[in-house]
Order: C-alpha cells, then sequence, then structure tokens
C-alpha cells in the first residue's frame, strides 16, 4: 500500500485535502501523468501533494475545480489548508496581514517575507528544517503568503531595511542577486517604498529587533515583533504607539527612496 493509501483525513486538514484530490482525479479518470501535465508541474510532485508531504499550490487548486468540475471546492480547501500551514503562533498575524492597508516593516538582518524569491527563503529557512519536506513546505507556504501583494486592494508596504538585510548573501551570489533585483522591482513600483539604513550612519533607533506594523481598516492597529523561537502580536495602543514612532524616526535616519534604490542598485553591482 502507497502512502496516499495510508492517509488519515481526520488527522490534518493537508491530509484530507490530498485523500479528496486523489479521490477526484480517480473518479474522473484522470491519470497523474496528465494531471501533473496540464498543472506544469512533475508526476513526483503530485504525488507528494497526494501523499500529503508537499502543500498544494492554488494554481493546481483550481486547476483541479475546472478539471474535475467541482466548482471552487479546492479553491476553498486550498485556503483552509494555508491557514493551517504556518506555525500556531505565526497564524494571526498572517490573518491580520492580509487585511492590511499599510505594513510598515523594519528588517535588520533578512529581507522581509513578502519580497523573498524561493531560493533566497529556501536558503533562509534550511537551517532550521533539515527535513526536505518540512523545508519544500515551509518554502511553499512563504511564498503563497506573497499573495497578499498582488490583490486588487494590496496593501502599502513601507520598508526600512539596515544594510546588512542587503549584504549578507543567504544562499550565495547568484541567489542574492536574484533577490536584490526583486527588491529593485518592487521599489520602482507605486504602492512600494525601500529606504536603506547604511553601516556608516552608527546607531538606529529600534536597535536589532526586526519588527512591522500593520494599519487595519477594522479594529485596532497592531505591530508584530520578531522573537529567538517565536514572534508575538501586539495590539496594545502603547506598543503600537512605540513602533509608529520608532519606524518613522527609521526612515528620517534612513537614505531617501532614490538614494537608497541607487545603494542597493550599487550592493546588487558589487554581487
Amino acid at each position: 500500500m502507497g502512502a496516499a493509501e495510508e492517509l488519515d483525513p481526520s488527522e490534518s486538514v493537508l491530509f484530507y485535502y490530498a485523500t479528496e484530490f486523489r479521490a477526484a482525479r480517480r473518479l474522473h479518470g484522470v491519470s497523474q501523468r496528465e494531471m501533473a501535465r496540464q498543472a506544469y508541474i512533475s508526476p513526483s510532485l503530485l504525488n507528494k501533494v497526494e501523499s500529503g508531504r508537499r502543500l498544494p499550490t492554488e494554481d493546481l487548486s483550481q486547476l483541479a475545480d475546472h478539471v474535475f468540475g467541482t466548482g471552487d471546492r479546492f479553491h476553498r480547501l486550498w485556503h483552509l489548508v494555508m491557514r493551517y500551514a504556518y506555525p500556531t503562533w505565526f497564524q494571526p498575524y498572517v490573518d491580520l496581514e492580509g487585511a492590511a492597508t499599510v505594513i510598515r516593516s523594519f528588517q535588520t538582518v533578512l529581507l522581509p517575507g513578502l519580497f523573498q524569491t524561493e531560493r533566497y527563503a529556501r536558503a533562509v529557512l534550511a537551517p532550521g528544517r533539515p527535513d526536505s519536506n518540512e523545508l519544500d513546505n515551509s518554502v511553499t507556504a512563504r511564498l503563497e503568503r506573497q499573495g497578499v501583494l498582488a490583490k486588487k486592494n494590496a496593501p502599502e508596504f513601507r520598508c526600512v531595511l539596515d544594510e546588512s538585510a542587503i549584504r549578507r548573501p543567504w544562499g550565495g551570489k547568484e541567489v542574492m542577486r536574484e533577490q536584490l533585483e526583486r527588491v529593485i522591482e518592487f521599489a520602482q513600483t507605486p504602492h512600494f517604498v525601500v529606504q536603506v539604513i547604511p553601516f556608516e550612519g552608527g546607531g538606529r533607533p529600534g536597535g536589532d529587533t526586526s519588527f512591522s506594523t500593520l494599519s487595519l481598516d477594522e479594529g485596532p492597529d497592531v505591530v508584530y515583533v520578531d522573537g529567538f523561537l517565536a514572534g508575538q502580536v501586539l495590539a496594545e495602543p502603547e506598543h503600537v504607539a512605540v513602533a509608529y514612532r520608532t519606524h518613522e524616526l527609521l526612515m528620517a535616519e534612513a537614505l531617501s527612496p532614490a538614494r537608497s534604490l541607487d545603494f542597493i542598485a550599487s550592493a546588487l553591482r558589487a554581487l
């Protein structure tokens, strides 16, 4: 008996999706190889999805609804799968991020997850995830989360980066070149403001703590603060006020958006 047949659909949302997907494919007489061809993925990857070892993508879920004539069933299931793909402590932030109108971020060592390329995200996430399937799922979840920036009412993103975030070559020079090209691309679009605080600026407000604030249409604004083992979402007005003030000071200390773009381009050329 294969791994797919041994799945218990009651064990997790991912396993339920996998068993339902496999059952629908078989019911409609579509081979795994043919389904993979239509989805532009390898049969081995589709086999991992049907075995509950890899997260499905939104594109695959929408294709399944089209091929199997299931309306939007798998697309709706995909949203549920993604909801439980993140650590429990991080899920509240992901939900709020999807409802944000403005995101203000300060990053000291890493580029924001919403900016990350697949290879950069893999390099960043790999050290704490020796299991390849766990790593693949973590990368998929991070990339799917970036869909918030593609929405019709995408939030404004105002990001301040310490120079360390653009100098540390996660994954090597080739990966970092690709990543900095992505940052430059974002920085040239209307919804994004990217600024850099160079090393020569000395100390900076906020110290070495990365954080993000979310402005919301409904409910109180919140701040997310990175932690060693887990981050935390804070909604107390005094904490949010300090975060907003700190971010304003960071923007004042940073290079202008135009000079920051030149600075990032210079770092890219140095690679």
